[in-house]
C-alpha cells in the first residue's frame, strides 16, 4: 500500500500560498502537503528559489528576495528546509531539498517572497478604509491610477479584496484630493469575478498622458446585496440585507417610504407604494440588523444613505420591515432629476431605451399633473422651466406635449416627436409634486436637532415660533424619526435661516403624522421675521466629547436623550478609539487610558459593548447594546481615550503610528524642527523609513510656503539656509527643490531625485512660518474640510493690509464729508424756511396802489409809507408768460380778514406762523426799518395762515426740497391781520 506521502505526490494535492503579504504574490512561503500548511526555511534560500515560487502563482518570472522573517514566522511547523532550485523546475517541492519535514530549521528563519506582479492595493483620504483615493503598491513605490483605467468592474474586485464589500461608485477626477509621485502605467482589465486585482488581466498604457487631476477613487459599502423576499412578485416582500455576506432583516421601526423608494428604484422595480410593517410577509430566519437607514429618496443606492445603529433597540423577527413597489412599467420610463426628492424636478422620459429632455413653451398645471400621477407623487403642485444652470444638455424626447389631466401617463397626451416639429422650442419642463414635502432639522451637527425647515413648492422655508411648543415639536421628531421632543426651541436657537416663512401659529395635538396636517396660518401666511425661527432638540440627537484632557484626550462621553454620559469599554478595540479620535478631528489614531486617568462621571453610562469595523465611517455606525442610563455595571469600565495629536508625558510615547504607517499623509511626514514652536525651525522629510534633511540649494520663499501651508502654518515669514536652526542627522533627501509656491504638497515640487544630494548638514534648509493657522469649524463636523490659506506671499499679504487700511480711513473720510455737507444743506434750508419764506416764490407784479387800499381796510396804513412797501409777486403755478397770475386781490377776497390777535376764523391752525423779515433782494419783503421788529416773531405783523388741514410739506409757501414750491391755488391761502 503506498504512503500518504506517496499519493500526495501521485494526486498533485500539495498546495504553494503566500501569507501575510498583502496579496497573491507576496508574503511568506506556505505549502499544504498531507493536509497540513508549514513554511519553509530560508536556509541558502536565494533568486533561483524565489522565481520558481513566483513562477508557480503566476505573479511573474522576476522576484527580490526580502529580508528573513519579513512576513513574520507564522505558527506552523516546516515541511521543507535546505532548498535548493535551478530555476526551470515548475514547483518548489520539485527542487532539491532534504526531504519533507526533515533537516534542521532554526525556527525564526522562515523564507518570503516578493513577486514583480505583486500589486497591493489601498484606498486613502476616504471617510474610512473601504472609500477614497486608488493607490496601488507595485514593488516598493505607492502609484496612483488613472480614472480612464480603472472602472466599476476593477472596484468590485478592489472591494472585495480589501473585505469592504460592494462597489458603489467610482468617482474620477480626484474625487478624494490629488496624489503624488507616480501614477500607475497599467491598465485593469477585470470581469469583476476576481478575488484580487492581481488576477485581473492588465495592458501596459504606453502614451498614458494622465495627471494627478485625474486620480480614480472608489467608494465600497459593507453592503453587499439586497432582495424582497416571500412575496407574491418580485418587486413586493421582506427586505433582507446582506452585511459582508451574511444575510439579515431590518426592523420595521427602523424603515421608512423614503428608503423603500431607493430600494425600490434600485432593484429596478418602480417606485415605492407602501411600507407594511409587522412580519407583513412572514418571519425571517437570520440576523435582524440593527441598522437604521436615512434615505431623503433620491440616492441610487441604499449604500448611498447616512446609516445608523449606535444604541439599536432589539428587534424580532415579528417586525421585520416590508416594502411593496410599484413595478409599473410607466414609471421606468419617466424621471425627474436635479431635485431635492423623488417627486420634483426636471422632467425626462425614456423613448427606445433612451433618457430625453422633454421642451415645451406652454407647461402647464395640466401637464404637471399627469407626470406627478404617473410616477405616484400625489398631486401636482407647481409646473415651471427650470433655470438656465439647471436645463438638460442631451438628446430630445418628447416636445409640444398638451394634457388634458386625466391622462394616466405622459406619452397617452398629444405630444410631438422631436423631429417632426418646428425649431425654436427650447424650454426645458419641471415638475414639483405634493409627495416633494419634507422637513429637515438644519445648523446641527446631526439631523435630529436643529432649525425647523420644510420643503413645499420646491423651495425650502422655516417655521415661526409664535405658539411653537413641545406638542409641535414632537411631531417634527416623530416625523423625522428621532424620537420625541426634548426642547421647542424659540427665537432662532439655532440660527436664522432665509427666505419663505412657510407656517406660523402652529396648534399640533401631537398626533399627527406630518407637521403641515396641523392648525395653522396656512401655507406662506404669517407676520414674522427669520429671528422668530422655530427649532427643536430630538430625543435622539446624538453628540461626541472627551472630557477632563482637553480636546483630544479624556473620558468618553455621548450626547442622548437630552444627557451626557459615559460609554463602557466592554469589547472595545483599537478600531472604536481610532474611529472616535478621527470623528472629533483629533487625528487618525488613539489608543485607551487606564486607571480613572481622567476621572469618574456622574450621569448616565449610556452604552456598553460597542463593537466598530473597519468599515465604519464614524462611531454611530457600530452596532452596541441598546441605550440604557445603567449599561456599565461599576465606573470602572468606563471608557478612557488619548488621540494621536495630543503629547503625552516623557513615560509615555505618541501614539500616533505615522509616518511609519502606509496611511500615512503628507503632512505627517514633514515637520520642522528645533525652532521656537511648532511652526518655525529645520525642515525635515520622511522617506524609506527615516527623517532627514532639505538642502538650502535654491531654497526660496515659494519652497517655504509650500511647506508652511502643508503644516497649516500659515504663509512663510522667511527661507532659511545655512543651518539657521542647527545641523541636522541623517540622510540629506531632498536637494534644489522648485515649488511654484502654488503646489499643496512639497511632495508636488521638482527637485532632484531622492537622496542624490551633495549637500552637507551645514547646507539645511529652515523656514519660518505666520503661525498656525485657526480653525473654528466644530470638531463634529468631520465632513468639512479645514481650510488652508491662500498661498501668497508676504509681500502680497502686506499690500493686502495697506488697502484695508487705506479703505477703511478713505471711507471714515468720506463718511465725515457727507455729514458736514448734509449738515450744511439742512441749517440752509431751514433758514430760508423759518426767516424769509418768500425767497424762492416768484410773484407777479401786484399794483401798487391795490396793496395800499388792502391796508387801508385793515386799518394800518398809517404804519407804511408808500416807499416802505416792496412789490408782492403771487405765484399761482402757471407759466409768468402767456397767463395771467392771480392777484393778491383775488386770494384776500376768498376771506374776511380778522384784526384779533393771533385768531383767525378759519379754523384751527396745524401748519406754523411765518413772518416777513426785511431784504435788499427783490423777494417778498417789508423793508419798514421802523415797523419792522414790532411786528417781527409777534402774531401783530403779517401772518401767513392755512385754512385746511395739513403738513409743512403741504403748504405752498414752504420751501419744496426738490422743486422750491409746489403748485397750489392762489385761492387756498390768505393773509390776516
Amino acid at each position: 500500500m503506498p504512503t500518504l506521502e506517496a499519493c500526495s505526490q501521485l494526486t498533485g494535492s500539495d498546495k504553494l500560498r503566500l501569507v501575510n503579504g498583502g496579496s497573491p504574490c507576496a508574503g511568506r512561503v506556505e505549502i499544504q502537503h498531507l493536509g497540513q500548511w508549514g513554511i519553509v526555511c530560508d536556509e541558502n534560500w536565494d533568486m533561483k528559489d524565489v522565481e520558481v515560487v513566483c513562477k508557480q502563482l503566476g505573479c511573474g518570472s522576476t522576484a527580490r528576495v526580502p529580508d528573513r522573517n519579513h512576513f513574520g514566522t507564522g505558527t506552523t511547523g516546516f515541511w521543507l528546509a535546505a532548498v535548493v532550485c535551478h530555476g526551470n523546475e515548475s514547483a518548489i517541492w520539485d527542487c532539491k531539498h532534504e526531504g519533507w519535514g526533515k533537516g534542521t530549521c532554526k525556527a525564526l528563519y522562515v523564507a518570503g517572497v516578493i513577486c514583480t506582479g505583486h500589486i497591493q492595493p489601498r484606498l486613502v483620504a476616504g471617510d474610512n478604509v473601504c472609500s477614497g483615493r486608488v493607490e496601488i503598491m507595485h514593488g516598493d513605490t505607492w502609484k496612483t491610477v488613472c480614472d480612464s483605467q480603472f472602472d466599476l468592474k476593477a472596484a468590485s474586485v478592489l472591494c472585495k479584496e480589501l473585505n469592504c464589500g460592494a462597489a458603489l461608485s467610482v468617482p474620477g477626477g480626484a474625487h478624494f484630493g490629488e496624489g503624488h509621485g507616480l501614477i500607475w502605467t497599467e491598465q485593469l482589465q477585470c470581469e469583476g469575478k476576481e478575488t484580487s486585482l492581481i488576477s485581473c488581466p492588465r495592458t501596459l498604457q504606453v502614451n498614458q498622458t494622465c495627471s494627478h487631476a485625474n486620480d480614480a477613487s472608489t467608494i465600497c459599502s459593507w453592503f453587499t446585496g439586497f432582495r424582497l423576499v416571500n412575496g407574491s412578485a418580485r418587486c413586493s416582500g421582506r427586505v433582507e440585507v446582506q452585511v459582508l455576506g451574511a444575510w439579515g432583516t431590518l426592523c420595521d421601526s427602523r424603515w421608512d417610504l423614503s428608503d423603500a423608494y431607493v430600494l425600490c428604484h434600485q432593484l429596478n422595480c418602480g417606485v415605492a407604494v407602501s411600507t407594511p410593517g409587522g412580519g407583513h410577509f412572514g418571519k425571517g430566519n437570520n440576523s435582524v440588523w440593527g441598522y437604521k437607514f436615512h434615505c431623503n429618496g433620491t440616492e441610487p443606492h441604499l449604500g448611498f444613505c447616512p446609516v445608523t445603529a449606535l444604541g439599536a433597540a432589539q428587534c424580532s423577527h415579528d417586525h421585520d420591515a416590508s416594502v411593496i413597489c410599484s413595478g409599473s412599467n410607466y414609471t421606468k420610463f419617466l424621471r425627474l432629476l436635479n431635485g431635492e426628492s423623488q417627486c420634483d424636478g426636471r422632467v425626462e422620459i425614456s423613448l427606445s431605451g433612451v433618457w430625453g429632455r422633454v421642451l415645451d413653451d406652454q407647461w402647464d398645471m395640466d401637464d404637471a399633473s399627469v407626470v406627478c400621477k404617473q410616477l405616484q407623487c400625489g398631486a401636482a403642485e407647481k409646473a415651471y422651466h427650470p433655470r438656465k444652470s439647471e436645463r438638460g444638455t442631451g438628446p430630445v424626447g418628447l416636445r409640444r406635449v398638451q394634457c388634458a389631466g386625466n391622462e394616466t401617463h405622459l406619452t397617452l397626451c398629444n405630444t410631438t416627436l422631436p423631429e417632426t416639429v418646428q425649431a425654436g422650442i427650447t424650454e426645458d419642463v419641471g415638475v414639483v409634486c405634493s409627495g416633494s414635502r419634507q422637513i429637515r432639522l438644519v445648523n446641527e451637527a446631526g439631523h435630529c436637532a436643529g432649525r425647523v425647515e420644510i420643503y413645499y413648492q420646491g423651495i425650502w422655508g422655516t417655521v415661526c415660533d409664535d405658539s411653537w411648543d413641545l406638542a409641535d415639536s414632537n411631531v417634527v421628531c416623530q416625523q423625522l424619526g428621532c424620537g420625541h421632543a426634548i426642547e421647542a426651541a424659540a427665537s432662532a436657537h439655532y440660527g436664522e435661516g432665509s427666505g419663505q416663512i412657510w407656517l406660523d401659529d402652529m396648534n399640533c395635538s401631537g398626533n399627527e403624522s406630518e407637521l403641515w396636517e396641523c392648525p395653522s396660518r396656512g401655507w406662506g401666511q404669517h407676520d414674522c421675521r427669520h429671528k422668530e425661527d422655530a427649532g427643536v432638540l430630538c430625543s435622539d440627537f446624538m453628540d461626541l466629547r472627551l472630557v477632563n484632557g482637553g480636546d483630544c484626550a479624556g473620558r468618553l462621553e455621548v450626547f442622548y436623550n437630552g444627557t451626557w454620559g459615559s460609554v463602557c469599554s466592554n469589547l472595545m478595540t483599537d478600531i472604536t478609539a481610532d474611529l472616535v479620535c478621527k470623528q472629533l478631528g483629533c487625528g487618525n489614531g488613539g489608543d485607551f487610558a487606564r486607571d480613572f486617568a481622567y476621572g469618574e462621571g456622574s450621569g448616565p453610562t449610556w452604552l456598553d459593548h460597542v463593537v466598530c469595523l473597519n468599515q465604519h465611517s464614524s462611531l454611530w455606525q457600530c452596532p452596541s447594546d441598546p441605550w440604557d442610563p445603567q449599561s456599565c455595571d461599576n465606573r470602572a469600565e468606563e471608557t478612557h481615550i488619548i488621540c494621536s495629536e495630543r503629547k503625552v508625558n516623557s513615560t509615555q510615547t505618541l501614539l500616533n503610528k505615522c509616518p511609519n504607517s502606509t496611511s500615512c499623509t503628507d503632512k505627517e511626514k514633514l515637520r520642522v524642527v528645533e525652532g521656537k514652536d511648532r511652526c518655525s525651525g529645520r525642515v525635515e522629510v520622511w522617506h524609506h523609513g527615516s527623517w532627514g534633511t532639505v538642502c538650502d540649494d535654491s531654497w526660496d520663499m515659494a519652497d517655504a510656503d509650500v511647506v508652511c501651508k502643508q503644516l497649516g502654518c500659515g504663509a512663510a515669514v522667511s527661507a532659511l539656509g545655512k543651518a539657521a536652526f542647527g545641523e541636522g542627522t541623517g540622510p540629506i533627501w531632498l536637494e534644489k527643490v522648485n515649488c511654484k509656491g502654488t503646489e499643496s504638497s512639497l511632495w508636488d515640487c521638482c527637485a532632484e531625485p531622492w537622496g542624490d544630494s551633495k549637500c552637507y548638514h551645514k547646507e539645511d534648509a529652515a523656514v519660518n512660518c505666520s503661525g498656525a493657522t485657526q480653525t473654528t469649524a466644530s470638531p463634529l463636523r468631520t465632513d468639512l474640510p479645514h481650510r488652508q490659506p491662500p498661498a501668497d506671499g508676504r509681500r502680497d499679504m502686506v499690500l493686502i493690509v495697506i488697502c484695508i487700511v487705506l479703505g477703511a480711513v478713505l471711507c471714515l473720510v468720506l463718511i465725515i464729508l457727507g455729514g458736514q455737507v448734509r449738515s450744511a444743506r439742512a441749517l440752509r434750508r431751514e433758514f430760508r424756511r423759518y426767516s424769509n419764506p418768500f425767497s424762492e416764490a416768484v410773484y407777479e407784479e401786484i399794483e401798487y396802489n391795490q396793496m395800499r387800499k388792502k391796508l387801508e381796510m385793515l386799518g394800518r396804513s398809517d404804519s407804511y409809507s408808500e416807499d416802505s412797501v416792496t412789490k408782492l409777486q403771487y405765484y399761482t403755478g402757471d407759466s409768468e408768460e402767456g397767463n395771467d397770475p392771480g392777484s393778491v386781490k383775488e386770494a384776500l377776497s376768498l376771506t374776511e380778514a380778522v384784526p384779533e390777535e393771533g385768531y383767525d376764523d378759519a379754523g384751527e391752525i396745524s401748519t406754523p406762523e411765518y413772518y416777513p423779515v426785511s431784504s435788499q433782494s427783490d423777494q417778498a419783503v417789508i423793508t419798514n426799518s421802523q415797523e419792522s421788529d414790532k411786528y417781527r416773531g409777534s402774531q401783530k405783523g403779517w401772518n401767513l395762515h392755512s385754512l385746511s388741514e395739513g403738513t409743512d410739506r403741504d403748504d405752498p409757501f414752504l420751501p419744496n426740497e426738490d422743486t422750491g414750491y409746489d403748485d397750489v391755488d392762489a385761492g387756498s391761502r390768505t393773509f390776516s391781520g
